[in-house]
């Protein structure tokens, strides 16, 4: 798992050449409250809302990494102004073709059971996966910051 986690290329464009049958299966698109854990990293006020996108990124028909996107209204405008309309377009694609879009280092963890993110996948795997994986990073661009969470799912090293 080590060498997903530390990866700080485009995780889309890793799995896009490990499977053959690759796609972006969206499962959330909601404006609502970010994630206790996230207020503070996007400088969002406690009531403030955000886009969030969560989408399961499937190779060869199986669910292999879970998104989890947090995207601010402010950073929605200008140059991001699409990102709410993605579709099952991966958001790695559009983040990692600018070359001025900034990534902060990575942050990894391993989160147990009972983790907001983690009963997000059970939700949408429809099961109740072991503890997971999963790193983070802030996306920039100019002014505009979107938080990015990806959970490895345990079929990825299968």
């Amino acid at each position: 798992m080590q060498s997903w986690l530390i990866d700080t290329g485009s995780l889309t464009a890793r799995l896009k050449a490990r499977y053959t049958d690759f796609s972006v299966r969206p499962v959330l698109l909601k404006n609502t409250k970010a994630l206790q854990d996230e207020f503070a990293l996007l400088d969002l006020k406690v009531n403030q809302h955000a886009l969030i996108r969560e989408v399961l990124l499937v190779g060869n028909n199986q669910p292999v990494v879970f998104a989890h996107s947090v995207l601010p209204r402010t950073s929605l405008l200008g140059a991001w102004h699409g990102l709410g309309r993605l579709g099952n377009k991966p958001l790695g694609g559009t983040l990692f073709a600018n070359p001025k879009v900034k990534r902060t280092p990575l942050e990894y963890k391993k989160l147990p059971r009972h983790h907001s993110i983690s009963m997000r996948v059970a939700v949408h795997m429809q099961t109740s996966p072991k503890a997971l994986w999963a790193r983070r990073s802030i996306f920039s661009l100019n002014c505009a910051r979107i938080l990015v969470t990806e959970v490895f799912l345990e079929q990825l090293l299968k």
